[in-house]
């Protein structure tokens, strides 16, 4: 059925229940899982002034978060499931294009806040922008909606590299 799925996480909850997903998917089909994750970017302007120093350590420390982030994800794949690693510094949007382009997996899995059509286009969701461009089959999942109330942002994003 399927034989590389692309995973993006960033460990809120609607990304918890598409990695899960994810997970199902490639124990049933026996095939490889990728984990996508960003690292969410200090904005440009906090690189000049008396603010650089503040920027880099904050660049450090969201670098060291997305990682975590990531491996939380990678503990959680059982150990007889292939499972890749990407951790970029890309926009997420960007970077989920370049993996759907380069044509190495035949399912994109990704979680959706749910905002709707108008919040959705005014905030950018990264998921609508996937599933509008994708030549790939693209499974969008939302997190229980209990558990969305539930649980703060695990990662704020300077450069929208939330999904959805």
């Amino acid at each position: 059925m399927f034989h590389n799925i692309l995973v993006a996480y960033d460990g809120s909850p609607h990304a918890e229940r598409a990695l899960d997903e994810a997970i199902e998917l490639a124990q049933l089909s026996h095939a490889r899982l990728t984990i996508l994750t960003a690292i969410t970017r200090c904005p440009a302007w906090a690189y000049s002034g008396p603010s650089v120093a503040a920027a880099a350590t904050l660049s450090t420390e969201l670098e060291n978060e997305a990682a975590n982030v990531q491996r939380r994800a990678i503990d959680r794949v059982p150990d007889d499931l292939p499972v890749t690693k990407i951790l970029t510094h890309e926009p997420i949007v960007k970077a989920l294009m370049k993996q759907i382009k380069e044509d190495r997996h035949d399912l994109v899995v990704m979680g959706s806040r749910g905002f709707g059509p108008v919040r959705g286009t005014l905030l950018g969701s990264v998921s609508q922008h996937v599933l509008s461009h994708s030549h790939l089959p693209v499974l969008i999942m939302h997190a229980d909606p209990q558990t969305e109330e539930a649980a703060p942002d695990p990662v704020p994003s300077a450069t929208s590299s939330k999904a959805g």
